[in-house]
């Protein structure tokens, strides 16, 4: 049987169940794709740390450079992690003719351009279903299954560690300080979650399906990412007797205009929408086509075996396509979407939580206050007070555009009725 030659740069978690899967999912793996893959180098940064699965020393190496130089490695598989150093390989492999399967989100989402554009110049193709959602085939419904279908919105739950957080404040009224320290010691969340908590994990994963849903590759400054680290038990408690349950959810749709907004932040979301019902480390996806219409991706995002899955799928459609025509290259740039629409012109419905002083006159102050943007309220919750001197005052406000609510939040931290600063938290109609 014909052998394929694999190279794995990087044995950490998600490298070493490639080679684990590899093995023992050897004769499957023949069967089904008529071929055999061998692991020839595995490249790693230091071959004498004890690990769970052991590589096989002979095809141990400490140089990346290795797997590229080697000619009988025909697929290199970057799971290094990091930017800079897993750019020169991929870069370096595509020069040489090798095809890639990477799970880099960040590498992607910081160099996508780049790298596809050398991918199109010397004809080698991208694989990397890894970097977004885990097990989760989303990136091959986006660029082929929805091939023919504009993409309306898409809306997701994609990072497992801040949706296991709010879902263990809200299931058993945690904290975020200790809803954290479980994560970790579940193992969903790392010893630094910084990434994870502060949006930007989730970020990189929204940008690469935004580009491949409106083929262009936004910047990442253009992009609106806000954390969970500010979300209280509080807001949990208001939200719920709203009717909503808080989630980190990118936010990727078009507008008439064709332009392209990508944002993610702590939402709240209908407890009647199948995305609020999401909870521990998975993930979900809902994609909106306007041929195919709504469709909804669940799974593990994360995670030794879901993502070993999905790098396991690339490496065989790779192998695949090694001798004959590759119908693209990982991702396709169009004309039909080039730009960003500016994080001050989205529309949001809002969830705004203020700490009042307890007199008359303070709700007219505030109402005034979002008149004068032409902000709406559509109700209205205030509890008798908790403290001596204030009282938490909850509105739900009306769609305006992201800009005047800032500006409304401003002139409200000034007023010297509010003793805290506002807490604006968005909320997703999924019109």
């Amino acid at each position: 049987m014909r052998q394929i030659g694999i190279g794995i740069a990087g044995f950490g978690t998600v490298g070493a169940g490639v080679y684990k899967h590899i093995e023992g999912n050897r004769r499957l793996l023949c069967e089904r794709l008529g071929l055999e893959l061998v692991v020839r180098k595995i490249a790693l940064r230091d071959a004498s740390r004890p690990r769970a699965v052991a590589p096989p020393a002979d095809r141990v190496t400490t140089r990346w450079q290795e797997l590229v130089d080697d000619p009988q490695v025909q697929i290199v598989v970057e799971l290094m992690g990091g930017t800079d150093t897993a750019k020169d390989l991929v870069l370096a492999a595509i020069e040489r003719g090798k095809i890639v399967v990477t799970g880099n989100k960040a590498l992607l989402a910081e160099h996508g351009k780049a790298i596809f554009e050398a991918a199109a110049r010397h004809r080698v193709p991208i694989f990397f279903e890894a970097a977004v959602a885990g097990g989760i085939p989303i990136i091959k419904s986006i660029r082929e299954a929805f091939v023919g279908n504009h993409i309306r919105s898409i809306h997701g739950i994609i990072n497992g560690t801040c949706n296991y957080i709010l879902s263990r404040m809200t299931q058993s009224g945690l904290g975020f300080d200790q809803a954290l320290a479980e994560a970790q010691e579940a193992g969903y969340a790392e010893a630094d979650p910084t990434l994870d908590i502060n949006g930007w994990d989730a970020a990189h994963k929204a940008l690469i399906l935004a580009a491949l849903a409106y083929g262009f590759w936004p910047e990442t400054g253009e992009i609106a990412v806000q954390g969970i680290e500010a979300i209280t038990a509080t807001d949990i408690g208001f939200a719920r007797q709203l009717g909503y349950r808080i989630k980190l959810l990118a936010v990727i749709k078009a507008d008439e205009k064709k332009a392209v907004e990508v944002r993610v932040h702590p939402t709240l979301v209908p407890e009647g929408h199948v995305l609020a019902s999401v909870s521990g480390a998975f993930n979900a996806i809902a994609v909106h086509g306007d041929i195919v219409g709504e469709t909804l991706f669940y799974g593990r995002g994360a995670g030794q075996d879901p993502t070993a899955s999905a790098v396991l799928s690339d490496i065989a459609e790779a192998a695949s396509v090694l001798d004959g025509p590759c119908g693209h290259y990982g991702f396709t740039p169009t004309n039909l979407y080039n730009t960003c629409k500016p994080e001050e012109e989205s529309i949001l419905s809002c969830y705004l939580r203020l700490s009042v002083i307890d007199r008359p006159g303070v709700l007219a102050q505030v109402a005034g206050i979002l008149g004068d943007e032409e902000i709406g309220i559509s109700s209205v919750i205030q509890p008798e007070a908790q403290e001596e001197a204030s009282t938490p005052l909850i509105l739900m406000l009306h769609e305006a555009p992201l800009g005047r609510i800032r500006r409304a939040l401003e002139a409200l931290a000034s007023l010297d009725c509010i003793k805290r600063p506002p807490r604006m938290i968005p909320v997703e109609t999924f019109s």
